[in-house]
């Protein structure tokens, strides 16, 4: 399911339980959020624009943020982590890794983050493990960095992207239906993903197929693009998860290519909806863009 609101009630105690035990933390790093994992952090004062556009009104729009954050780790979070970068022959004992200091670059237009600098560190505060450039990734609910992302954009910018990363309307229901299999499908729009570029929306979607028992079938998580004027769609990217085969790479069956929404499907009901969210909040599906 994506994120609600209510998980972040138990959040909050395991938050209070694991930044107790990193209260030695420096006064300059702001916390931003805790699990039984991981405590993240950041550095408003570190944060700073590199680039910025000049409109044909003469305003200045940034393209490109910089901040330092910081996130420490339990055990199983420096387990993790050592995992997931295949460093175990570098870092053998998860108890080593204490905290790690990064420089994030942010483009707010493309909602990407770029990990430009990473130190690891010991108890002792001793770099243990560096790493470079990473590569540019989009943010999205299923995002380790969408903490950091929306506190470093909202120092620049006032469009309260923390706030709307947790409200209760964050996620808005395009369409559910039941098909002639008698399974329930379910569509919702992640409205902190919204962008709109010229007529198209640019959004990540959650879809859920449920059999009649309400067991899941299926779950597709889509990065689209969906002309709001010409009432066409295209996924550029995502996933897709199956009982068998857990999560695997969403291949579009159109190939890339934009649809037509037909009238008479389910998705054009999510297209009504859609067009009716970017009328009622342009200002929000417009923030940040230099048009």
């Amino acid at each position: 399911m994506p994120k609600k609101f209510f998980q972040y009630a138990l959040l909050v105690i395991c938050a209070a339980i694991f930044f107790a035990s990193n209260a030695h933390a420096d006064d300059k790093w702001y916390w931003l959020y805790a699990d039984d994992r991981y405590s993240k952090f950041f550095e408003p004062a570190s944060v700073k624009v590199e680039k910025k556009i000049v409109t044909s009104d003469g305003q200045e729009i940034p393209i490109e943020i910089e901040a330092w954050t910081k996130t420490t780790y339990s055990y199983e979070g420096a387990a993790e982590t050592i995992k997931n970068y295949g460093i175990a022959n570098i870092l053998p004992d998860p108890h080593a890794l204490s905290y790690s200091v990064a420089l994030l670059r942010v483009n707010p237009q493309n909602r990407t983050l770029q990990y430009a600098r990473e130190d690891f560190y010991n108890a002792k505060d001793e770099v243990i493990w560096s790493k470079g450039e990473g590569r540019v990734k989009e943010i999205n609910s299923q995002s380790f960095d969408e903490d950091f992302y929306c506190a470093i954009v909202d120092k620049i910018f006032d469009f309260n992207e923390t706030e709307h990363k947790i409200a209760e309307d964050r996620w808005i229901d395009l369409y559910s239906y039941t098909n002639s299999n008698g399974e329930t499908v379910n569509l919702t729009a992640d409205t902190t993903t919204m962008r709109l570029k010229g007529s198209n929306l640019v959004l990540w979607e959650w879809e859920t197929t449920k059999n009649p028992a309400g067991q899941t079938l299926q779950i597709r998580f889509m990065k689209k693009a969906v002309n709001l004027t010409q009432g066409t769609e295209v996924i550029k990217s995502g996933r897709v998860w199956t009982p068998t085969n857990s999560w695997q790479d969403l291949v579009d069956e159109h190939d890339g290519a934009y649809r037509m929404i037909k009238s008479d499907e389910p998705d054009y009901k999510g297209l009504v909806r859609l067009r009716a969210y970017a009328k009622n909040h342009s200002r929000w599906v417009s923030r940040y863009s230099p048009d």
